[in-house]
């Protein structure tokens, strides 16, 4: 596992040109399972990469957020954290308290999410009346190689289409 420094200077060097694309894809599953076909075929797949290309931000709007939705998802998410907090402190405890522990941290996180949930929608003033999720997409995957293994690699890929 790459440490995030070691991990730059990695794509540092590869994009100083230490490699060559093999291949493209329109999918990153594609791409994927180009770089899976090259390691059952024995090749040394820590000199490859996957690099997207033309990269996009996609938000997706999941719904209107209203101050009940708000105070709901707060709730659900304070009733977690009061669970969690109650089991660690009746790891503590000993007979039968822990199951009150766990409901009590339980109905608190919620009543408190619920809280803060509401609170935080409101201060926004009608700012963002929405839930969505965002991710990147490439509009293509290159798979590329270290320039001493690029013949081998093409080579081996021919032969998966």
């Amino acid at each position: 596992m790459s440490t995030p420094a070691s991990f730059d200077r990695d794509i540092a060097a590869s994009e100083a040109g230490d490699g060559q694309v093999v291949a493209s894809y329109p999918t990153y599953a594609d791409a994927e399972r180009a770089v899976d076909h090259l390691s059952d075929s024995g090749f040394p797949v820590e000199h490859a990469e996957i690099v997207g290309r033309d990269l996009r931000l996609v938000e997706r709007v999941t719904g209107r957020m209203t101050r009940g939705r708000a105070a709901a998802a707060g709730a659900a998410s304070g009733a977690w954290f009061g669970l969690f907090i109650g089991l660690l402190v009746g790891l503590f405890t000993d007979d039968a308290v822990w199951v009150g522990l766990m409901l009590g941290g339980l109905l608190i996180g919620a009543v408190w999410g619920a809280v803060f949930g509401f609170v935080a929608h409101w201060a926004l003033r009608g700012r963002r009346d929405f839930s969505s999720t965002s991710g990147l997409i490439a509009g293509r995957y290159d798979v590329t190689v270290a320039n001493a293994y690029a013949d081998r690699a093409r080579q081996l890929l021919s032969s998966l289409n």
